[in-house]
């Protein structure tokens, strides 16, 4: 683990971060509706326009799942990330639709090193995905626990 990009020590308060971007498509919405949130909003191009959503939509736990593989992709696996203790807030603000690209940055808010545990510290993000309108359509807020580079080795 020593090799990782990022450890406990490399972040710091206002630190942003880029996620990079995502395209969605029809077919992962309805793949991923199918077998998780089985409602016709996320299933039915049709049923999706007569809903208050406007269009086939990604269901708000599809689209929390595409911000962690950007969050996996762009930085968790290049670190020395241990897990997170949980997600403090969620929020799904607009929905994503077919077509739509997203992209998300983090920023850090805190960090604080953990007194029971030498070596490992707390990173308290907050996420934020924009549409290509820039509309946030999601926000999240956690702390995620990462190894100290030397405690890494």
């Amino acid at each position: 683990m020593t090799a990782k990009k990022w450890a406990f020590e490399d972040f710091f308060p206002g630190q942003t971060i880029d996620l990079g971007e995502r395209h969605v498509t029809a077919a992962e919405i309805v793949e991923f509706a199918s077998e998780f949130d089985f409602q016709p909003m996320h299933l039915d191009e049709e049923a999706g326009r007569a809903s208050l959503l406007g269009g086939l939509s990604a269901s708000g736990w599809h689209t929390s799942s595409m911000l962690m593989r950007m969050m996996c992709d762009s930085l968790l696996l290049d670190s020395t990330s241990q897990g997170a203790p949980g997600v403090d807030y969620m929020r799904w603000r607009k929905p994503v639709l077919a077509g739509d690209t997203l992209k998300a940055a983090c920023k850090v808010v805190a960090t604080r090193a953990s007194s029971s545990r030498p070596g490992l510290g707390f990173v308290t993000l907050r996420s934020e995905v924009v549409n290509q309108r820039g509309e946030t359509v999601l926000e999240m807020e956690n702390s995620g626990m990462f190894l100290a580079r030397g405690a890494a080795a």
